[in-house]
């Protein structure tokens, strides 16, 4: 409430800002098979457990291995008076919900274990995130199922839990590479199914990119990048990388759990908009395959983006495409600083709903996105020598014509220069007689 002053003078008020909120980049929601524990030292004497929570008592834990309700957390709850085991069921609680936020490498294997039953690299792939720059992350747990087709599909309805999540921009499923056949073979059209929904997904939400496994093989991934982009309108939120993995323990990983670090740790140091390629992967002792300039002439023109190992400088994501055949979405950076503009808007431009569309609103909804996209062009996302060569941001009676307004519609047209990738660099030696110029 304003304060009253009755004696002319000059007053003092202390003004407190707040800092802008920054809008969160560079983190992943991975989805996968894993079940919810928490650590209990004994139970109490005398209690039933229900058939669907299970007690380790090797490992002295907890398991619960689906989506617990609040109405199932009262129920155990009420089994004991015991302190300790109503504050283990709260923990488990906590960690098995359908979605859980992970801050550190340390969480999963506090809150979270993969199915004994099944296969995962659902903890290898967070691992590799925290250990290559990553600070956030999501996990939208599945259910496996002996069957692929089931498998698949408890993936897909995992990937559907992380849609309400708004600080999230990148999306990647390692789990989706276990899908077996009968056979007990990759199953390529199970695994093909959850990777176009995986792109669907982020082509609905707007602002996420996927980050996909190859299959482990030059030739397969090659016809898995055809079947991922043809007659496709959603690859170009898409990216898709190989080869795999070989881990400090020395088990191959599909490598989207590290990618999704680089991607992070790029953010940090530098922006969306900075390719998150010629970067080094950490935790890694090899690569399944070795890969050189033969193996990636056929790969990179396709949108796969290799991962390679250089003398003296480690293994590096060499590669920054996205599986789009636009020559306009060719390059991740690019494709990202318009999906974050997106966000950028989504998240700050709710206070312009229903004010009235007049010349006032216009002038406003210029001045608050041209601020914006002038910090960017003075962190290097866009080109130019002055900001109007960089950007433009047009509301007024052109864009918003007599017509549109009485449909309460107001439309805003924004222009932008992203600076391109420096993919190729191209160094000219001239010879001359008697002199060697280099350009």
């Amino acid at each position: 409430m304003p304060k009253v002053y009755k004696t002319p003078g000059v007053y003092r008020e202390d003004i407190f800002l707040q800092p802008e909120t920054q809008l969160p980049t560079g983190v992943p929601g991975f989805v996968g098979f894993a079940e919810a524990i928490t650590a209990l030292s004994t139970l109490p004497e005398g209690i039933q457990l229900p058939h669907y929570l299970q007690y380790e008592p090797t490992k002295k834990l907890l398991v619960f291995a689906d989506v617990m309700s609040q109405q199932t957390r009262d129920q155990l709850l009420a089994l004991s008076s015991e302190p300790m085991f109503k504050k283990a069921i709260q923990a488990l609680f906590n960690s098995a919900q359908a979605v859980v936020q992970l801050d550190r490498k340390q969480d999963f294997a506090g809150q979270l274990q993969s199915f004994s039953s099944s296969k995962s690299y659902l903890e290898e792939a967070v691992n590799g995130f925290f250990e290559n720059g990553g600070t956030r992350c999501y996990v939208a747990r599945a259910v496996p199922d002996a069957l692929s087709e089931k498998a698949a599909s408890a993936l897909i309805a995992a990937l559907d839990a992380l849609a309400p999540i708004q600080d999230l921009d990148l999306v990647a499923v390692p789990d989706a590479m276990t899908l077996q056949d009968k056979n007990a073979m990759q199953d390529k059209d199970a695994i093909i199914r959850v990777q176009k929904a995986v792109l669907q997904h982020c082509s609905n939400l707007g602002g996420r990119l996927a980050i996909l496994d190859g299959f482990s093989d030059i030739e397969k991934v090659k016809g898995q990048q055809e079947e991922l982009t043809t007659n496709q309108v959603d690859s170009l939120n898409g990216t898709l990388y190989f080869p795999w993995l070989k881990n400090t323990e020395k088990n191959l990983i599909p490598p989207c759990g590290h990618v999704a670090g680089i991607f992070a740790r790029s953010d940090t140091a530098r922006g969306v908009f900075k390719a998150p390629a010629n970067e080094e992967i950490f935790d890694v002792l090899d690569l399944e395959i070795p890969i050189d300039n033969t193996v990636q002439s056929k790969l990179n023109p396709l949108g796969i983006n290799c991962l390679r190992a250089f003398p003296g400088r480690g293994i590096r994501i060499w590669g920054a495409r996205t599986l789009s055949n636009d020559i306009n979405w060719r390059y991740i950076n690019v494709r990202r600083l318009f999906l974050t503009l997106g966000r950028w808007i989504e998240q700050n431009m709710y206070w312009a709903t229903f004010e009235p569309n007049s010349e006032f609103l216009w002038v406003r909804i210029q001045r608050e996105l041209s601020t914006y996209l002038e910090q960017l062009w003075r962190a290097g996302a866009l080109q130019g020598q002055a900001a109007s060569e960089a950007f433009y941001v047009k509301c007024d009676g052109e864009t918003n014509p007599s017509e549109s307004r009485e449909t309460g519609e107001i439309v805003t047209e924004i222009g932008l220069a992203p600076n391109s990738t420096a993919e190729f660099i191209i160094v000219r030696i001239i010879h001359r007689a008697g002199v060697i110029e280099i350009q």
